[in-house]
């Protein structure tokens, strides 16, 4: 892998976190596309600590509100009926399924799941559902008062993002919009929760990538992960908030057919 290669493939993380695209689709068909050398699932999970940083930072104002509402919930002996707090703890609740997904399938994610003919299919599929859920954004519900099944239901949907192609901000903002929360407060709240989950699996990877893999790539990938990550939360946050969510289902649609043609060519 270049260096030129390597922040590239940040650049897709950045954007394919958080629009949903499927980053990890991404990383799996584009440099299979490309003809490149194949990298390793610790790269890609250092390319999501680049956007575990963007989300954060997007976010540090509602994690520091909600992290304060929960601790004065606590001391007052209220954590759950404190807001902030009860919203801390449904984050949590939702990023079980899938870390028990991420342990249980490591392997065939690592192998069995890195695959473009996988991944045109997830892509697809994933792009109907998303159209489907489209149409039914009601706004009926507040990202602020999710309730424990809709948290539950949004985490095992994120759960479903282990497979590449189906993409972990689609598969969470499919739910919530199934679910009837607003476009915006179903990206907002798949923002939010995506950073318990990313934040254990670089606990899980990184450590070892840093100890073996080589920085002058790891390094650049990760700061055009974070760089465009961070534009891709404020676009699509103001985007949805006055337009539907049509371009990336015609897109994931338009990629699979790119890569089934890829693959009729090489046949």
């Amino acid at each position: 892998m270049t260096g030129a290669q390597a922040v590239f493939l940040g650049v897709l993380q950045g954007l394919g976190e958080f629009l949903p695209i499927s980053s990890s689709g991404h990383l799996i068909a584009i440099p299979w596309l490309l003809g490149w050398q194949d990298h390793s699932l610790s790269f890609d999970v250092a390319l999501h600590l680049g956007t575990l940083f963007a989300v954060l930072y997007a976010f540090a104002g509602d994690w520091w509100r909600l992290t304060r509402s929960a601790v004065q919930g606590a001391r007052e002996g209220r954590l759950l009926a404190d807001p902030g707090g009860r919203l801390l703890a449904l984050l949590a609740l939702a990023s079980v399924p899938g870390a028990v997904a991420g342990l249980l399938l490591e392997d065939w994610a690592e192998t069995t799941f890195r695959s473009p003919a996988l991944v045109a299919v997830t892509m697809a599929g994933m792009g109907v559902v998303l159209l489907l859920a489209d149409r039914r954004a009601t706004g009926l519900h507040d990202a602020d008062r999710v309730s424990t099944r809709h948290a539950l239901l949004i985490g095992i949907a994120q759960a479903a993002a282990i497979v590449p192609g189906v993409s972990r901000s689609g598969a969470t903002i499919s739910m919530a919009l199934l679910l009837g929360y607003r476009r915006e407060e179903a990206a907002r709240f798949s923002f939010l929760l995506a950073t318990p989950i990313t934040f254990g699996a670089a606990l899980l990877k990184v450590p070892h990538l840093f100890a073996t893999g080589d920085m002058s790539l790891v390094l650049p990938g990760m700061l055009a992960a974070t760089v465009v990550g961070l534009l891709s939360i404020r676009v699509l946050l103001s985007y949805v908030r006055t337009r539907d969510y049509s371009p990336f289902v015609y897109y994931r649609f338009a990629f699979a057919a790119l890569i089934v043609g890829a693959l009729l060519a090489r046949d």
